[in-house]
């Protein structure tokens, strides 16, 4: 009589050897990519999108509306230039060309970072951040020349750069990125307790 043997046949993966382990390693899942394109990047797009168009709509440029008095209002502006009106004075084709590639570039350079996450972490929620605002800072500027800022922040008369919701995710991204850098964060490998 023969016996019955109770071991199960081995998964392809590890009976195939290097090869099944290359294969394995060779094509990760892009779910990460997608979740963060359309669970982050999308919605900052639209949001921003559509507050710039709703305050282009319904404001004079350069009104004001006082959120709270003396620290918060939304107040239509257009910026010529970058961040914080870098590049105002330099002449409108230079400035454009100019932004129009770094905005370009940057989304690019993310886009690769974020597809190449295995995970969703928080530095990929950053990149996927920042390239939200990047690219709806790039529309306003391919579509307008300008970009559409209105929220000002101020105590009285000091005043911070006025800004948008595109701007808000390029800065939080940044500082996810920067508070990982140095407080460390889940993108770390969890070093071996067996030393």
């Amino acid at each position: 009589m023969a016996e019955q043997s109770s071991v199960k046949p081995l998964p392809r993966a590890i009976a195939d050897g290097e090869a099944g382990i290359e294969s394995a390693v060779s094509t990760p899942s892009r779910r990460p990519f997608l979740f963060l394109i359309c669970a982050i990047t999308i919605p900052i797009i639209v949001i921003d999108q559509l507050t710039k168009l709703f305050v282009q709509a319904h404001m004079a440029l350069y009104e004001s509306i006082a959120i709270i008095p003396n620290y918060l209002d939304i107040t239509y502006a257009l910026n010529p230039g970058a961040a914080f009106s870098m590049l105002a004075e330099a002449p409108p084709w230079v400035r454009k060309a100019f932004l129009l590639t770094m905005a370009c570039g940057a989304i690019i350079v993310l886009a690769i970072f974020i597809w190449r996450s295995d995970r969703v972490s928080i530095t990929s929620v950053a990149f996927a951040m920042i390239m939200g605002g990047a690219a709806g800072n790039l529309i306003d500027r391919a579509v307008r020349g300008r970009v559409i800022d209105f929220v000002r922040a101020h105590y009285y008369d000091l005043n911070y750069p006025i800004f948008n919701v595109a701007d808000s995710a390029i800065s939080i991204g940044v500082a996810l990125i920067i508070l990982t850098a140095f407080f460390g964060g889940d993108d770390q490998p969890k070093a071996n307790r067996s030393d």
